[in-house]
């Protein structure tokens, strides 16, 4: 009797260790989305949409938008989209680009 309690905690006790001892030795590369910054070195303020959002900025004010190439940035007035100021292009990614550039 005491050995089939012995066997029965040693088949329990056995089900719950982990017996795997392979190492995982996969290695992950995390990819942050990349942006650039848009800078307004207009002398007016201005509205624009940026592809996913609304922004205002003053005269001399920046702001990040992120580097998806298939976005337009446009004009917006009154929470509503214009005409189209530029295309986002994969050689802006990371860089500073000036707002009088495209007027």
């Amino acid at each position: 009797m005491k050995t089939v309690v012995l066997l029965i905690s040693l088949i329990s006790l056995t089900s719950f260790t982990n017996l795997d001892t392979t190492i995982n030795t996969k290695n992950t590369v995390s990819v942050a989305a990349s942006s650039f910054s848009l800078v307004n070195d207009t002398k007016e303020k201005v509205t624009i949409y940026t592809g996913s959002g609304f922004v205002s900025l003053n005269k001399g004010s920046k702001t990040s938008i992120t580097c998806n190439t298939s976005k337009e940035v446009r004009w917006a007035e009154k929470g509503k989209k214009g005409d189209v100021i530029f295309k986002i292009t994969s050689d802006m990614c990371g860089k500073t680009i000036k707002l009088s550039k495209f007027l």
